[in-house]
């Protein structure tokens, strides 16, 4: 299998994520430091702007908020009920997307914990993605019965965010 691994915005590192996750040196991809984030699979990590937190999502369908300098556990958020599939930071770090194969994105205030918004989706969600500038998110979705389809030669991609009189 593949995994995607993020480098670190602010140094020379990649992140793995098999279990320990953990940054590694790069180019010599020698381990660094290894963090049992998780009792089950890593499935995606994300550094937020501010350079403050990362956030890890997991096959055990928790979302684990981490200080990027001490490298503890900050939070932990469990309103998903299928495997984290992807995460995204806001613009300006106060916000964090999380999607799974639930037909919602769990939308959470990073500071408190507290449940911003639930957008509801007709399929599980494969990526989502805020704007580099705006509290505006995009994601995609799987097919609308969460069937996939072969023949479908275009996927969706959909907004959440803009304004009634956008």
């Amino acid at each position: 299998s593949a995994w995607r691994c993020p480098l670190h915005p602010w140094g020379p590192r990649l992140w793995a994520r098999p279990a320990p996750a953990g940054p590694v040196v790069y180019p010599e991809l020698k381990l660094v430091q290894s963090i049992n984030a998780h009792p089950s699979n890593c499935i995606c990590i994300k550094f937020d702007p501010m350079e403050k937190y990362f956030a890890t999502g997991s096959a055990d369908a928790l979302v684990s908020l981490w200080d990027v300098d001490e490298l503890v556990g900050v939070r932990c958020f469990s309103r998903l009920d299928w495997p984290v599939r992807t995460l995204s930071f806001s613009h300006d770090g106060k916000m964090l997307a999380s999607a799974s194969e639930d037909h919602f994105i769990d939308i959470t205030e990073v500071e408190t914990g507290d449940k911003l918004w639930e957008v509801q989706c007709e399929s599980p969600t494969f990526t989502v993605a805020w704007h580099p500038k705006r509290p505006l998110l995009a994601f995609a979705c799987d097919g609308k019965d969460g069937k996939y389809d072969s023949s479908q030669e275009a996927g969706t991609v959909k907004l959440f965010g803009l304004s009634n009189d956008s």
